[in-house]
């Protein structure tokens, strides 16, 4: 699937050098095309004021679209 640029999506894995948690939303900022395996997408995420916390990239499998019967939900960012 082709995500556009700045479209929100899920993370549907943990990414452990980031902190960042399978169900973590994040916006799209780049499109990596492969011509020869997997397709990736740079993303940017915000904690909940609106702060970049983190900009990586990943394969996309490892995203998935949000959906009209998800809700967003808090949790800290280190452990507490």
């Amino acid at each position: 699937m082709k995500y556009k640029l700045f479209e929100e999506i899920v993370l549907n894995k943990d990414i452990p050098g980031k902190n960042l948690k399978k169900g973590d939303v994040a916006t799209i900022v780049e499109y990596h095309p492969v011509t020869d395996g997997e397709d990736g997408y740079s993303l940017e995420i915000f904690n909940v004021l609106g702060d970049t916390i983190a900009v990586i990239s990943v394969p996309e499998s490892a995203i998935e679209p949000l959906t009209k019967d998800e809700v967003f939900s808090v949790r800290p960012l280190v452990a507490a």
